[in-house]
């Protein structure tokens, strides 16, 4: 962890607040439930240093720059805790959980219904909890030299990765860009290799926004023949940027030195700012038929609202509410009351540049912190 130094936050600010969550399970765990205490009580540091053991997650690429924020910051309050993350993609991390061989999962779409049904069963036939914790926009990356700034409406951007258009001076590009010089090149369209939520929110938008143009439904993994693949995110980004003429997709916060594509909304082209991605998030709904503690988010794709980006990517902590054992309990919870605390979320936002939570996604994913136990 080369950036642990710089973003390790405050032990004793952050002591405080998880004291207050972690008391009541920490001191039964060293106690015997000889002194029990509300959840929002206060706690001692000597409770809290007292965790210890594994805590494995497994998941999204996107995250990955998050995570290490994140881990730098827990791990400077619990050195003791032997944390690890693979960013092995969402696809992965999802079935690595369900499997049973990781304590949380990252992924960058919420879990379909066969998917919820192998967590619950992995969680002991109980809750889950799904927590929006990380909010990015999706770039649309591209490498076109003497292009500095380019539109991209939604059907354009589909004609790209449908095979439709296949030159950067097709006249849908040259529309979108009256005062660009576009170059007689062919476009090379990226996408990913691996089962991606990227992939599923990118090809969502495409669905929704563009439907006469894709017609393939939302999948994590790319439902057409034809282009470049690359493997997570940063492996699409590589690719991206040592073809000329490449366009991809990635997670904003790895754009590097790409050129990224503003996206028709409305009248407008929006660029794919963290606040542009928590203003639609803001005016979305919540999934229906969800658990107590399930907080996925349909994102609205069609907003024409002023400053706001469509091509967003929600990235949840998917976990049980109740685990087998008590150190493991205790160790998913203190991570995720750090992960959504204000502390934890400018950390991701300086480190990966995502957009922070807000107050009510704050308030509804500690409900689900609170009440992550132990089986009895």
């Amino acid at each position: 962890m080369s950036r642990g130094t710089e973003l390790k936050l405050s032990s004793k600010s952050r002591a405080t607040a998880l004291a207050m969550a972690l008391s009541g399970s920490l001191a039964l765990a060293a106690c015997g439930a000889s002194n029990e205490s509300d959840s929002g009580s206060g706690g001692g540091g000597e409770d809290t240093a007292q965790l210890s053991g594994e805590l494995v997650g497994a998941g999204s690429s996107a995250q990955q720059a998050a995570m290490e924020a994140w881990q730098a910051g827990f791990q400077g309050d619990y050195p003791d805790v032997q944390f690890s993350y693979d960013p092995s993609g969402s696809g992965a991390g999802r079935d690595a959980f369900t499997g049973g061989s990781t304590d949380f999962a990252g992924s960058d779409a919420a879990l379909d219904d066969e998917e919820l049904a192998a967590a619950q069963e992995r969680c002991g036939g109980g809750e889950i909890f799904e927590l929006p914790n990380y909010i990015s926009p999706i770039a649309v990356v591209y490498n076109l030299e003497g292009v500095e700034d380019l539109n991209l409406s939604a059907a354009t951007l589909a004609g790209i990765f449908s095979g439709a258009i296949t030159n950067w001076n097709d006249p849908a590009i040259a529309a979108d860009n009256p005062d660009a010089t576009l170059p007689d090149q062919a476009i090379t369209a990226v996408h990913r290799a691996d089962d991606s939520g990227t992939t599923e929110n990118f090809t969502d938008y495409l669905f929704q926004a563009a439907g006469d143009v894709w017609t393939s439904e939302p999948d994590g993994e790319w439902p057409l023949q034809g282009g470049e693949a690359a493997n997570q995110t940063s492996g699409m980004v590589d690719l991206v940027g040592q073809v000329t003429g490449a366009i991809g997709y990635a997670d904003a916060s790895r754009a590097g030195e790409l050129g990224v594509a503003n996206i028709g909304v409305g009248d407008e082209f929006v660029a794919p700012t963290p606040e542009a991605a928590a203003a639609v998030v803001e005016n979305s709904p919540a999934v229906e038929g969800r658990g107590e503690y399930d907080f996925a988010i349909e994102v609205n794709r069609l907003t024409e609202g002023s400053g706001e980006y469509p091509i967003v990517l929600v990235s949840y902590h998917i976990g049980c509410v109740e685990y087998d054992e008590q150190a493991t309990a205790d160790n998913v919870k203190a991570f995720m009351e750090y992960v959504i605390s204000e502390d934890g979320q400018q950390a991701s936002a300086e480190n990966a540049g995502s957009a922070p939570i807000s107050d009510s996604l704050r308030e509804q994913a500690q409900s689900a912190v609170d009440a992550i136990t132990a089986a009895s």
